[in-house]
């Protein structure tokens, strides 16, 4: 029988399990973050727990890790209020399209409100046409996200 999914915050004894999970970020129709490597990971990890204002919340089947979305509130928009932002969001390929993705965004979410923030934002890559058609159904909006990379691994 499987067991109930829950969600909660990261501690520093998820590390590897966070760090196993991410590649998965990178495969097709993703692409690897220029200049990526474990210890950047590691070191981004440890950052997001450091902090009041960045999380990284994990879905688990029992102790089994199926998913993370990794939220900051970042700015204070002149225009639109506070933002959080969600740099990660991956369930793992084994475990998709059980309703995990949903559980996580909803989570985000949530744990953007708690601290005021009045949107939530993320980006997504050009080819993610699965992950689009999910974020749409739940009810966010296509923008634009332009970018330049500007130091160690520039592509």
């Amino acid at each position: 029988m499987q067991a109930e999914i829950t969600i909660r915050p990261a501690g520093t004894g998820d590390e590897e399990a966070i760090l196993a999970l991410l590649p998965q970020l990178f495969e097709a129709p993703g692409r690897r973050a220029p200049g990526y490597t474990e210890e950047r990971g590691r070191t981004g990890i440890r950052w997001a727990l450091g902090r009041p204002d960045a999380d990284i919340l994990l879905a688990f089947d029992g102790d089994h890790l199926l998913g993370l979305a990794s939220v900051y509130c970042d700015i204070q928009s002149i225009r639109y209020g506070k933002r959080c932002w969600l740099q990660d969001l991956v369930v793992n390929k084994d475990a998709r399209s059980r309703g995990i993705g949903k559980l996580l965004l909803d989570a985000a979410t949530e744990w953007a409100r708690e601290r005021g923030c009045t949107h939530l934002q993320l980006s997504s890559g050009m080819g993610r046409v699965d992950a689009h058609r999910f974020y749409r159904r739940e009810g966010m909006m296509d923008e634009f996200l332009f970018e330049r990379w500007i130091g160690e691994g520039e592509s």
